[in-house]
């Protein structure tokens, strides 16, 4: 499953995108919809007398979304790939009846896939392990920018990030610094020239397993 495998990915996918921003909202909307579309098929399977209304669709996709939202947030030990079984169950037993749904309860787990190159390269575990920090959509769009853009600026990173307001990209930067996600190689105000961010060992590994860098 890929929420194992790509943990920083799957996070930004299901809990960070809710909150991030209109045009992403209504892209996460669009979606959804076409998830419900897709389990909506099921109608046809079911018989005329059985079978459930439209809405059912919505609820059973945003009932498994709701499910994965809460274990991520968690952060849970448990590989989200044994939750496979339960979550068919609930899919396929408003079209298919009890029997159908017992069914897939039935079925063996199917084995965890390989982790990313990321994960391997921190011992397996999950790079955000220990981070006092919550990994924002913002965020990633920084660090993204950083892995683009070597040796970028204050004012490119927020350029190629899409945050207008130098301030809040300031103090995003001297925090994601203080993490120990980026570098500066440049001499600062301090000096009076340009900063210039490189992402870290750990900034690498987070931007990669977001499929960023």
């Amino acid at each position: 499953m890929l929420i194992d495998s790509e943990p920083v990915l799957a996070r930004l996918w299901i809990v960070e995108a809710s909150g991030a921003g209109r045009e992403v909202s209504l892209r996460r909307a669009e979606i959804l919809a076409a998830l419900a579309e897709v389990v909506d098929r099921g109608r046809a399977k079911a018989s005329a007398k059985g079978q459930p209304p439209p809405l059912s669709a919505e609820g059973v996709v945003g009932g498994v979304l709701a499910v994965l939202h809460t274990r991520i947030l968690a952060r849970t030990e448990e590989p989200m790939i044994n939750l496979l079984g339960s979550l068919m169950y609930m899919v396929v037993l408003p079209y298919l009846g009890p029997r159908a749904a017992g069914r897939e309860l039935d079925k063996p787990t199917p084995r965890t896939p390989r982790q990313s190159p990321a994960s391997a390269s921190s011992g397996g575990g999950d790079p955000l392990n220990g981070l006092s920090m919550r990994v924002t959509y913002r965020t990633v769009m920084v660090l993204a920018a950083i892995a683009e853009n070597p040796g970028a600026s204050n004012r490119r990173v927020s350029e190629v990030a899409g945050i207008v307001d130098q301030g809040q990209i300031s103090k995003l930067l001297s925090r994601l610094a203080g993490l120990g996600l980026i570098e500066n190689h440049g001499y600062g105000q301090e000096r009076g020239e340009a900063n210039a961010w490189r992402l870290t060992y750990r900034g690498t590994q987070i931007a990669r397993s977001a499929r960023l860098n």
